[in-house]
């Protein structure tokens, strides 16, 4: 991570002076170079290697846009939204009568693949010409396969969210204003040979040149995804195979790092800051985004990210309580877990379903001394009450406090820092791909050749790290591993892709979230979705500004 920070500002650079500002990608400003003339020793291309990380990095850390978080979870199976937690970004993905083509989401997300897209184009193209002194030719291989990851995570993001997409290949050398579409086939055979080579070239995990770069096993697993989105399942079960049986990875099974003697379990400790790399004992990690808190390392973060905020009860508006480390730290609660998840999804024994990863118990923990006779006594929950202090007056719970203050949470995202009660920002890394899930994504290839007794095997090895009860060939099918992937990834996978991806988002979040308004209308649940909203509208300010070829839109939009 020191070499990261080290060559921190010069990404930065990089990245300004290969890519716009702009939020349209297709704007019609000329940028202020398209040229690769940076790229002419190691420190250029380290810094533009660097530059990807901390440009795709940006889609979790950003500031401004912490309801764009919702997007991809709100309007699934898994959440409701509080009415009154100004959703903003993520409202047309719940409340489908107003998502169209003008959508703000839409373009913040297309434009971000894009301007990653250019950038790694710029680093392909570079690796592939003239000998640089002092960069080996194996060393280049590795720089060209990192940039074709990159290229090939944003195609498979957009083709999965939009369908047929503009294929870039090249860096632009000027603007351009006759985009059309390509076929997602057609995509594809691009995505494919770029992370063949990456799985080629990219080293082993554990055998990079600093934590945190990309690694072979992160192809794989992205490759195994996109082999599952196209439908070629044995190809994928082989890459996860590659991945499990590789012997560089193992569930995190034991109590670890720097929580190990406290109360918790295995689960927990991985989403523990100072836990979840590999070199801090997670065993698991395939590609985890490393950050710090700027308080300590200057330059730490490039946002200030908001995952807890969006995620954590809004609990320190009950009188009684405040943030802390035990509670996640503050949050507003722009996501709340549906009753399906909160009630239905676990088994009481389940470790993922802990009071260590889903918080549904308080305790008055307010430090105040006026607090002192209820402190540690526990909240109650879903009815009235009141509590007499020590100075005579009262506090008082509400039944309808379980909207957004008081409801079930998980924790993954909590983080607390003393200096900060109240925590604008999250700091701490993110898990972006585990091998937990990768069990999950063999099991999905297994169940659809019709390996139940394999899906099942892979099922049951998460089952019984989590104490659950073990699975058999006749319980498998796709709602099943749903399921399941919503047990291990919970708050973790982005779930509206997972349930684009296998064409059941429309069923699972119309049966399993409603679309009827709950509580008075307190909580929204999903309305007006249909088969049209599978993909994303192309943004409107593209179309208009790709004004030589027409930029065709997507169904219903």
């Amino acid at each position: 991570m020191k070499k990261h920070i080290k060559l921190f500002f010069s990404a930065l650079c990089l990245v300004g002076v290969l890519s716009g500002c702009s939020e349209d990608f297709l704007d019609e400003e000329v940028l202020d170079s398209y040229a690769p003339e940076v790229l002419t020793d190691r420190l250029g291309f380290e810094a533009a290697v660097i530059g990807l990380h901390y440009q795709y990095g940006t889609m979790f850390t950003t500031t401004d846009d912490q309801t764009i978080r919702g997007v991809w979870q709100l309007g699934t199976d898994i959440a409701w939204a509080p009415a009154g937690r100004s959703n903003g970004d993520a409202r047309p993905y719940f409340d489908y009568a107003i998502l169209n083509s003008t959508d703000n989401a839409a373009r913040k997300i297309w434009g971000a693949y894009y301007r990653l897209i250019n950038n790694a184009n710029v680093l392909i193209q570079s690796t592939s010409g003239e000998a640089v002194a002092g960069v080996t030719s194996e060393e280049m291989a590795v720089f060209r396969a990192e940039g074709k990851f990159f290229r090939a995570l944003a195609y498979h993001n957009l083709v999965t969210h939009f369908g047929d997409v503009p294929l870039l290949t090249e860096p632009l050398a000027a603007p351009k204003t006759d985009f059309v579409r390509t076929s997602v086939a057609e995509v594809d055979n691009v995505i494919l040979e770029d992370l063949l080579e990456a799985v080629e070239f990219l080293p082993n995990i554990g055998e990079a040149s600093e934590d945190g770069r990309a690694n072979k096993e992160m192809a794989r697993q992205l490759l195994a995804e996109v082999y599952l989105r196209r439908g070629e399942n044995a190809a994928a079960e082989a890459q996860c195979t590659a991945i499990i049986d590789g012997g560089r990875l193992s569930l995190v099974n034991g109590r670890y790092g720097v929580r190990a003697n406290d109360p918790g379990d295995a689960f927990s400790d991985m989403f523990l800051f100072g836990n979840q790399r590999r070199s801090q004992g997670n065993t698991e990690g395939i590609w985890v985004l490393e950050a710090e808190n700027p308080t300590d390392v200057t330059g730490g973060s490039s946002g200030a990210p908001q995952q807890r905020r969006v995620w954590v009860a809004s609990y320190h508006d009950l009188p009684g309580m405040h943030p802390s480390d035990t509670t996640g730290g503050r949050g507003i609660a722009r996501i709340r877990l549906n009753n399906w998840v909160v009630y239905d999804l676990y088994e009481e024994t389940d470790m993922r379903n802990s009071k260590y990863n889903l918080k549904r118990t308080l305790y008055f923990n307010n430090p105040e001394a006026r607090y002192d006779a209820i402190r540690g006594q526990e909240v109650p929950y879903g009815v009235d009450a009141e509590f007499t202090l020590g100075d005579g007056s009262t506090v008082k719970i509400f039944a309808a406090d379980t909207i957004y203050k008081y409801v079930p949470y998980t924790l993954k995202w909590g983080q607390y820092d003393e200096r900060d009660n109240f925590g604008w920002g999250m700091w701490k890394d993110f898990i972006l791909m585990r091998l937990g899930e990768t069990y999950l994504l063999r099991a999905e290839a297994r169940m659809k050749q019709g390996n139940l007794d394999g899906a099942a095997a892979d099922i049951n090895v998460l089952r019984d790290r989590a104490n659950a009860s073990t699975v058999s060939a006749s319980d498998i099918d796709l709602d099943f591993i749903l399921d399941e992937r919503a047990r291990e990834l919970l708050a973790e996978e982005n779930r509206r892709k997972t349930l684009v991806r296998t064409g059941t988002l429309v069923d699972r979040a119309t049966r399993l979230t409603g679309t009827t308004p709950l509580a008075g209308g307190a909580l929204e649940t999903t309305t007006g979705l249909n088969g049209n909203h599978l993909l994303m509208p192309i943004p409107q300010t593209e179309i208009d500004l790709n004004k030589d070829a027409e930029l065709t839109q997507n169904n219903g939009y």
